[in-house]
């Protein structure tokens, strides 16, 4: 479930969870308590970096990105620990934070479709 992760990721995942921006509080809000029917995990440590949130079960990570993410040299980042994470069987669906704040009903919607999708892809057999 943490894919390896070590102390300094665990210990930078309690202060990122003590410290969530507003969006990442406000998706909480909505992830939390199975409020999908599926038990999100925020700030989680998982391999060397810590996700927003994960759900174990179905393997999926949700990433709430803040302006700075629209920076050319973060964006390379973000791909690269992307590539890495989906090479551990994972699963990511992005979105910024303004969409979180002003239309979280979007982002519920684009996660429920995810959910379906995954439990389609492991119902039929398919990994990808």
């Amino acid at each position: 479930m943490h894919f390896g992760a070590g102390k300094k990721t665990f210990q930078f995942a309690a202060m990122l969870r003590k410290n969530m921006t507003p969006a990442e509080k406000y998706l909480w809000k909505h992830l939390r308590l199975n409020a999908l029917g599926f038990k999100f995990r925020a700030q989680h440590p998982l391999y060397r970096y810590v996700v927003d949130f994960y759900c174990h079960k179905i393997k999926l990570v949700i990433e709430a990105d803040g302006s700075i993410h629209s920076i050319e040299e973060v964006q390379l980042n973000d791909k690269d620990r992307e590539q890495q994470i989906i090479s551990l069987g994972l699963h990511i669906i992005r979105f910024d934070n303004d969409t979180i704040m002003q239309n979280i009903q979007f982002v519920l919607d684009s996660v429920l479709r995810k959910i379906e999708e995954l439990r389609t892809q492991s119902e039929s057999g398919n990994s990808d």
